[in-house]
């Protein structure tokens, strides 16, 4: 394996060990291995407020804007947010089979088409104060609609008619 990657935050080192495990190093010379980056606000302020956690859940480092971190810390924080964080972005939505629930949505995501059974209106909620939407499908899987007034016109009316 290559050799190991160091980056200094504001009060922390953070690295990547031979294992592919984070490693963070505080002020006072402790280390912690297996350490993940965990953001505060995921869905309106993703670049903002990233707590470092150790396995054991504890808060070991705390990132007050990822933009403020030296590159290398940012590209380090950023893909191990990529291993852990599933959340497709609904992009279109195609088609659905029904107007009353269950019922299976056809949708184009930022990760490609898929299809998934929503099983109630419940399933659908309003976050924040924006026009973001989140859809959990029956298998409990978070499907992101960032702005439900930008979608394409058949996008806005399905979406109207569950809201």
């Amino acid at each position: 394996m290559s050799a190991l990657y160091t980056v200094t935050a504001s009060r922390f080192a953070l690295e990547r060990n031979p294992f592919g495990k984070l490693v963070l190093t505080n002020e006072a010379g402790e280390r912690f291995e297996g350490v993940a980056p965990v953001r505060a606000f995921p869905i309106q302020s993703p670049e903002d407020g990233i707590s470092i956690v150790s396995q054991d859940g504890k808060e070991v480092g705390w990132v007050d804007l990822l933009a403020d971190v030296p590159q290398p810390a940012q590209d380090l924080i950023r893909a191990e947010l990529a291993t852990r964080e599933f959340m497709p972005v609904i992009e279109r939505i195609v088609s659905v089979t029904s107007f009353s629930t269950p019922c299976t949505w056809s949708v184009e995501t930022n990760r490609g088409p898929t299809d998934f059974v929503l099983r109630g209106d419940e399933d659908i909620r309003r976050i924040g104060k924006g026009n973001a939407l989140l859809i959990a499908d029956a298998h409990g899987i978070q499907y992101l609609v960032r702005d439900q007034f930008a979608m394409d016109a058949q996008g806005k009316k399905i979406l109207d008619r569950f809201l």
